[in-house]
């Protein structure tokens, strides 16, 4: 999906033109909305819908999508509400320039050179924040963002909010189950067309969708990833017990590490821009895989863990901002600022001691500290509260005053439209592949806002809510499962390869990092410290190979 537009030459004031990429769901229901019932693709529901309510229109759809509408020399773009459909553009004189992809826009560059913001957010959070891009003058709209540009200018506003759901209206635990039960269930279904396989891990969020799927006539394929010799990130026994227990074909591949390495170099591509996500890598030899079988609608379980409160961090976070309520800190305040730690814990009581924000998505990698230690350049601490002040005021001034909120708000905005989203349908488009994710669904995401938080995490269990909802359609087992996540041998392959020595080969040419902290960086890898810090280091370095030396 690209387009150029130029006000001054590009249609006349009469011109209505649509660009429609990605899908809608419910239909039927809109359908019934619009009065057209005979409408027979996506793209005519769009243009009927933007007929009948304007700009409002996109409030009306459901579904993932980027949509450019050109209307009375004016241009709209619009991303989908939970941000899996990425949409790029850049603003040259007059003419506004937009994109599916990043790619599609450099040729438009004068030159090349890197963002600060967008380095600067990557390090701290695992992707770069919206609206940057690695690529100076390149930018991306936000989840649920649309951007109107009127030949001079663009301004960009927001048309759904999840915080605007009332908070505390459901305080019944048993309302809560058998309100969420229906509308995951109704989210389910109405991805269900066309879906034929879906990923599987050992845990609850996947084996919720294949049930519920199952229970509606749907037998899903389901597909898991394990490793050679690395026993310790394989999920494939978990699975395969999960998929005996619903009466499903399970198929797994099995990756090496010369497998993962000559992956690398595609997937990296494929992304456009740094991404500090090592499980993109085996993610795209899966879809690979399911691709080869057949398949070319994938459900998967994003978003579970930000609603439902899957890490057991949101917990952690909610014991510490307690300390905050200390009468006698001051000592404390003292003691954290004069004993300094490279260590994020350290870093999370002294914001607390310090009264600044605490909880700073669930992808925090470096901090603020951290940063100024080991680049050339100043960086202030709490710098990094400027990427997030807009989404922390929108917070503030919602009826949600209980931080588990603000947990689960900050990282649907951005850990995972920037980093988990952004990876799944990058990867997943290179095998042409619709990736569908019912647990990011508007009248699900907007209901568990709805529920007093107590009900979220009393008793301090993960996924309390959504464990309860599957208790009479999942095992103990299944359900009592420790998270695991989508782990991969990445540091161990990157060390066994050498081609962790990019990092320094890099940072030779550019001095970017100052070079003892970098060395100390790279010297923990092999202690399995700043695993996460190492990667986002050398896919950094890759990009920078690529287009800058």
């Amino acid at each position: 999906m690209s387009l150029f537009f130029e006000i001054a030459y590009a249609l006349d004031a009469k011109s209505l033109r649509v660009l429609f990429d990605g899908e809608l769901y419910r239909q039927k229901e809109l359908k019934e909305m619009l009065g057209h019932a005979d409408a027979k693709s996506d793209e005519e529901l769009v243009i009927a819908s933007y007929k009948k309510w304007g700009v409002d229109f996109v409030k009306h759809l459901d579904g993932s999508f980027r949509i450019a509408i050109y209307d009375k020399k004016k241009l709209y773009l619009f991303r989908d509400r939970f941000g899996l459909k990425s949409l790029f553009f850049m603003q040259k004189e007059k003419s506004l320039i937009f994109a599916s992809s990043i790619k599609e826009l450099t040729p438009y560059l004068d030159n090349v050179s890197m963002n600060r913001d967008a380095l600067l957010s990557y390090l701290s959070f695992l992707a770069p924040t919206a609206p940057y891009t690695f690529f100076e003058g390149i930018y991306k709209l936000g989840s649920s963002e649309y951007l109107i540009f009127d030949g001079e200018k663009y301004e960009i506003k927001e048309y759904f909010n999840l915080l605007d759901a009332e908070s505390s209206i459901i305080t019944d635990r048993n309302e809560a189950i058998y309100k969420l039960e229906k509308t995951l269930r109704e989210s389910i279904d109405a991805r269900l067309n066309g879906a034929t396989a879906s990923l599987l891990s050992g845990g609850i969020d996947s084996a919720a969708i294949c049930a519920f799927a199952k229970q509606r006539g749907v037998s899903l394929e389901t597909y898991t990833v394990g490793y050679k010799e690395f026993a310790k990130y394989d999920e494939r026994d978990a699975a395969k017990e999960s998929a005996q227990f619903l009466g499903l074909n399970n198929s797994s591949l099995e990756i090496s590490q010369s497998e993962f390495i000559d992956a690398s170099e595609i997937v990296l591509d494929a992304l456009d821009e740094p991404l500090n996500d090592p499980a993109s890598i085996p993610l795209y030899l899966l879809f690979e895989k399911i691709k080869q079988d057949g398949h070319s609608v994938v459900l998967s379980g994003e978003g579970s863990d930000e609603l439902f409160l899957g890490y057991r961090q949101y917990f952690e976070f909610l014991d510490i901002e307690q300390l905050s309520t200390l009468k006698n800190k001051n000592w404390l305040k003292r003691y954290f600022r004069s004993n300094y730690s490279k260590n994020r814990e350290w870093e999370y009581y002294k914001r607390v001691f310090d009264d600044t924000l605490l909880f700073r998505t669930s992808g925090e990698s470096f901090t603020d500290l951290q940063k100024n230690a080991l680049l050339k350049q100043n960086v202030k601490d709490n710098d990094a509260l400027k990427y997030l002040s807009s989404h922390r005021n929108m917070f503030i001034a919602s009826t949600h005053k209980d931080e588990s909120f603000w947990y689960s708000f900050i990282d649907l905005k951005h850990f995972q439209a920037e980093h988990f989203l952004a990876k799944l349908h990058r990867v997943s488009s290179v095998h042409s592949i619709k990736a569908r994710t019912p647990f990011l669904d508007k009248n699900l995401a907007s209901l568990v806002f709805s529920i007093s938080p107590k009900l979220r995490y009393e008793g301090g269990v993960t996924k309390g809510l959504l464990k309860e909802i599957m208790k009479p359609h999942l095992n103990e087992k299944i359900l009592k499962r420790k998270k695991k996540g989508f782990s991969n041998p990445f540091l161990e392959y990157l060390i066994n390869s050498k081609k962790i020595s990019l990092i320094k080969e890099v940072n030779d040419q550019t001095g970017i990092f100052k070079t003892k902290e970098l060395d100390e960086y790279i010297e923990s890898a092999s202690k399995s410290g700043f695993k996460q810090h190492i990667w986002g280091l050398f896919v950094l370095s890759v990009w920078i190979k690529k287009w800058l030396l």
